[in-house]
């Protein structure tokens, strides 16, 4: 078997960013701390393979407020612009929620709904949840994968899920260590970086987003609609749709 080539090996001794989003809304959090476990665990490997590394925490709590105008508005403004800018810089990322009837965080969800299509393309997720009871144990592959597949994300294969009766289960703690030699792994092999490097151009984009802001921005002429505007005709078997039936929701027709 053929490992990923290490940074070392790359070449790119630059820190490695990881990003913990904790959707707990408590002081010191159940999720919270899952997340901090997941990304120390990381750090550590990264550490075991010479790869230097950092963590930031985005607490969604404080933001909730500017999520809901976000939501409304449509324009992240203030420390909630500054959290989206620096998930948008993560080599890595760590998502952790509370399970709330049945389902994941409204707040997580919210500010995922305020991000960019593609601001996650190719990074690597590991996906966490507590709840008061293990019959929540399915909400991470039910709820949390086919969202941050939409994004495009990598979610690791392994996600970790937290009852009360877990944290002095032994059982957690290997889990744990699974999903983080998972994370470290991709991470140190700079994934993200070689996959949007080469395909950027060939997603679509959320014009003057904050996703990849090093990237000249770029219009594809190619499209039924550059071409009626340049005097020409639409492909054969097209159609153009205009008025109040196009789609203009941040979170609609993602590629």
């Amino acid at each position: 078997m053929t490992a990923l080539p290490s940074a070392l090996e790359a070449g790119d001794t630059s820190p490695r960013r990881i990003v913990v989003v904790n959707a707990g809304i408590g002081t010191s959090s159940s999720s919270r701390r899952l997340a901090d476990r997941i990304a120390q665990k990381a750090l550590d490997q990264l550490t075991v393979q010479r790869v230097p590394a950092t963590v930031s925490v985005i607490d969604l709590g404080p933001l909730a407020g500017e999520i809901s105008h976000a939501i409304v508005s449509g324009h992240p403004q203030g420390e909630l612009l500054a959290a989206i800018q620096t998930l948008a810089a993560a080599d890595g990322a760590v998502v952790a929620t509370p399970v709330y009837k049945a389902g994941i965080s409204g707040l997580l969800k919210s500010f995922v709904d305020i991000l960019d299509n593609d601001l996650l393309i190719a990074t690597p997720i590991a996906l966490a949840a507590t709840a008061g009871t293990a019959r929540h144990a399915l909400v991470i592959d039910d709820q949390l994968r086919p969202l941050f597949a939409f994004m495009r994300a990598m979610p690791v294969p392994t996600s970790v899920f937290a009852a009360p009766e877990d944290w002095a289960d032994p059982t957690l703690g290997r889990r744990i260590d699974r999903t983080a030699i998972e994370l470290a792994t991709l991470v140190a092999s700079s994934i993200r970086s070689a996959i949007t490097g080469q395909g950027w151009d060939r997603y679509q984009h959320t014009w003057g987003g904050n996703a990849r802001p090093d990237r000249p921005q770029e219009v594809d002429f190619d499209t039924d609609l550059m071409r009626l505007a340049t005097g020409g005709a639409a492909m054969p078997g097209t159609s153009t749709v205009t008025g109040s039936s196009a789609m203009t929701d941040r979170g609609a027709g993602a590629a």
